[in-house]
């Protein structure tokens, strides 16, 4: 959370900073235009990731997703099938991303085997 007068692009090297050890497997962060002040050289810098700011085409229509939103938005559709995940019911974001690694492994088992 940050103040309304802020954009994402000044609060993101906090964010950044706090994931930094946490996630070693990390190598591109996509985000979308509101992330395009956000230099990317300086990312790349202080933690060694990638940032692919994804913007749509100018010939694009407006019902067409962006290069790559897709998979987050059929993500956030599975979870729609987990009860505990349509709403926030939780109090502890630990138990929620508990709930959100539960329902992918119960997701991903059935494609994997």
């Amino acid at each position: 959370m940050h103040p309304a007068n802020e954009n994402d692009a000044q609060s993101a090297p906090p964010v950044l900073k706090q994931l930094l050890g946490k996630v070693p497997r990390l190598k591109v962060i996509f985000a979308d235009s509101g992330y395009k002040d956000l230099p990317g050289g300086l990312v790349w810098r202080y933690f060694h990731w990638l940032l692919s700011v994804v913007e749509p085409d100018d010939d694009e229509s407006g019902l067409d997703p962006f290069p790559k939103r897709w998979v987050i938005e059929r993500t956030f559709g599975w979870f729609g099938g987990y009860r505990r995940l349509i709403r926030s019911y939780e109090r502890r974001p630990e138990m929620s991303e508990a709930m959100v690694r539960a329902a992918m492994i119960r997701l991903m088992v059935p494609r994997i085997t």
